[in-house]
């Protein structure tokens, strides 16, 4: 996939307030680690996170969504009523039905003629939507979409612990496939994108390369337990990181030829922000200097699909890519899928 002149005229992020430590969450299962003789300190050690964000506890996907949103647009100084396509991309929704979408489109005020939906992939969600956006641009089939998610890891992380104090069977074993539940954070990030002759100094989407191992599907598996409930999720995070960092290995030469980048790497790299174990053996495996990515998960946690666009604008915001400098921003999803796409910050 590469696009002709695609950019991303508006990127913006919104954090909440609550910083959530991960030695509160393991004060709160004090009763389970001294059943089975565990010491606190093996969330950060084994995630690398300190802390992550969390909403205030009743909050709805679609108010951050559409915060991010209205920012994102006027940032890229780009009217409601210009929005052709309106893309939702985060695993929390208001509700099953209907679209989340439909809550931000009318929080916005956008245009009844623009098309609108959500579009779930895991953590790939957001980046998904920026290809789906892109390519209907490229095609001159519109000039202006919105890409929007709010990621809410509360309710995932409060379900988790309270489960886990819930049942006396629960074991070390069970402990160790609830633990990516514990790592999850909260934030919210949206993008406008439009012809590059509407906005030649915005960084510019240039396409991307996707790969699927879908017999790893089995390895991470969220979804409402019986009798309802809170989302609960079992992840097999040792496999899954293995599996993820392979086809992620396996990905990279085929983004770098897609993009003409073979023999010259891009600059800086963002990556969908997992744990530090995952960034590091990531980095090592595609032969990457750690100096070039931009991290945040040690201070955000595991945010889902709204980590790899929030990391990204955070990158840009800083100063971390300079003008002229390529972006790698690679992402994996549980599913198994690995989606690379490349973005250039132009010269000014």
């Amino acid at each position: 996939m590469r696009f002709a002149d695609v950019r991303l005229a508006g990127l913006s992020w919104l954090l909440p307030e609550e910083r959530v430590p991960s030695d509160g969450l393991e004060e709160r299962l004090t009763p389970l680690y001294d059943r089975l003789r565990l010491r606190r300190g093996r969330l950060e050690l084994m995630s690398g996170i300190r802390e992550r964000r969390f909403w205030p506890a009743g909050t709805r996907p679609s108010g951050p969504a559409t915060d991010a949103g209205r920012l994102a647009l006027e940032r890229a100084h780009v009217a409601p009523g210009e929005v052709e396509l309106l893309v939702h991309a985060s695993v929390c929704r208001d509700f099953l039905e209907p679209a989340t979408a439909s809550v931000v489109h009318h929080g916005l005020g956008l245009s009844a003629d623009a098309l609108l939906f959500d579009l779930s992939n895991a953590c790939l969600g957001f980046a998904n939507g920026l290809l789906v956006a892109a390519a209907q641009i490229d095609a001159g089939q519109i000039q202006c979409a919105l890409v929007v998610a709010c990621e809410d890891g509360r309710p995932l992380v409060e379900e988790t612990i309270a489960a886990l104090l819930a049942d006396p069977r629960i074991g070390k074993e069970e402990l160790k496939r609830a633990f990516a539940s514990l790592t999850i954070g909260s934030g919210a990030a949206a993008a406008v994108l439009v012809p590059g002759s509407r906005a030649p100094h915005a960084p510019r989407l240039l396409g991307g390369k996707v790969q699927a191992a879908t017999e790893h599907h089995v390895l991470c598996h969220g979804d409402r337990p019986e009798g309802g409930g809170g989302p609960l999720m079992e992840t097999d995070s040792e496999a899954l990181l293995v599996a993820g960092i392979d086809l992620a290995r396996r990905t990279w030469p085929l983004f770098l030829r897609e993009l003409g980048w073979e023999g010259s790497p891009p600059e800086r790299i963002v990556t969908h922000q997992v744990g530090v174990a995952h960034r590091r053996a990531l980095l090592e495996a595609l032969g990457v200097d750690p100096a070039r990515d931009y991290p945040t998960v040690e201070h955000l946690g595991n945010m889902g699909s709204v980590s790899l666009p929030l990391t990204l604008a955070q990158a840009l915001e800083s100063g971390h890519v300079a003008p002229g400098q390529r972006v790698g921003a690679l992402g994996i999803g549980s599913g198994l899928s690995c989606l690379m796409l490349g973005v250039e910050r132009p010269r000014i």
